[in-house]
């Protein structure tokens, strides 16, 4: 098991200098130029031309690139083009509301559909069956901020039960903080909990049909612990690899989530750095984020051991 880990920590180096080159290179061929955009609508070509040579933008791609590299490599995710910090700090500063909102949304959506599934495939073919089955395709359906100014409207502005925006760091009170991110972790988590529990539907329905479930059945067995216990057990593979996959939803919704209710996180960030077109804030925020989904891919992984004894590595 050791040696199957660090085998895969090792092969996360050449995925994430991949990640790196194509995000570098995709990030000098799309339009725009900051150096126009700092320097305003009455700039003159020359202004233009000054301060792409301030920024090293009038160098060689390789040069750059090989530069940017060697940062890396001394832990340096380079500084930002605006407003002239180190990404490494504009980030600290963000990382708390983003991390906040996908914790609360996963543990919610795991909460709620794998349950949903589990009930669904209990009653298939019935009514409640069919209406877990039409709220996940409704979740798919939906876009994130449609769902983000309904609840907003609803719970926000008609029964002013929520605040509608704003983050509240956890240091000024657990029910504050928690309270603030309700709504964006219900408009984010609708989609998830839509993925999961139709995965957790399908691994379900397949183990209910196993030999070893109608065995448990004659002995006469309650039906929670042959749900929960025996089939939830035997289908949990396909279903932590859902939610493991799952997660580069919850980073890709974050960035409307955060823009819908004004939440200062990593999304609004990124947002606000690519209409600036700042290619070192672009850049750091995007190989954090592959590490994180290439560790939680990690984790993963290694939760097959303890839910399978049959997988070894």
């Amino acid at each position: 098991m050791l040696t199957y880990i660090v085998r895969r920590i090792l092969s996360t180096i050449p995925v994430m200098a991949i990640v790196a080159f194509v995000v570098f290179a995709l990030l000098y061929v799309v339009p725009g130029d900051p150096a126009a955009i700092i320097a305003g609508d009455q700039a003159t070509p020359e202004d233009i031309i000054r301060i792409r040579a301030s920024l090293g933008l009038d160098r060689p791609f390789l040069v750059r690139f090989g530069e940017w590299v060697w940062q890396l490599l001394h832990g340096d995710l380079g500084t930002s083009i605006f407003t002239n910090l180190p990404v490494t700090d504009l980030i600290h500063q963000r990382v708390e509301p983003t991390l906040s909102l996908m914790a609360i949304t996963l543990v919610l959506s795991v909460v709620v559909a794998v349950p949903l599934g589990v009930v669904a495939a209990w009653k298939a073919g019935t009514f409640i069956d069919r209406a877990v089955m039409a709220f996940a395709v409704l979740g798919f359906s939906v876009p994130v901020f449609v769902v983000g100014y309904g609840l907003a409207y609803v719970f926000a502005l008609r029964w002013e039960w929520l605040p509608v925006q704003g983050y509240v760091p956890l240091a000024d009170g657990v029910w504050r903080w928690f309270r603030h991110l309700i709504l964006p972790s219900l408009a984010l988590g609708c989609v998830y909990i839509a993925l999961i529990a139709r995965i957790t539907r399908a691994a379900m329905l397949e183990v209910l049909a196993q030999d070893y479930i109608r065995t448990a059945r004659a002995k006469g067995l309650g039906q929670r612990p042959i749900l929960f216990v025996h089939a939830l057990k035997n289908a949990a593979v396909p279903i932590v690899t859902t939610i493991g996959i799952g997660i580069a939803l919850l980073i890709g919704g974050a960035v409307v989530t955060e823009s819908v209710f004004a939440i200062p996180g990593l999304g609004r960030l990124t947002v606000d750095a690519i209409l600036r077109r700042d290619y070192p804030l672009i850049q750091g925020i995007v190989l954090m984020f592959s590490f994180v989904y290439v560790l939680v891919n990690l984790l993963i992984d290694v939760t097959y051991t303890l839910l399978d004894p049959r997988i070894r590595y």
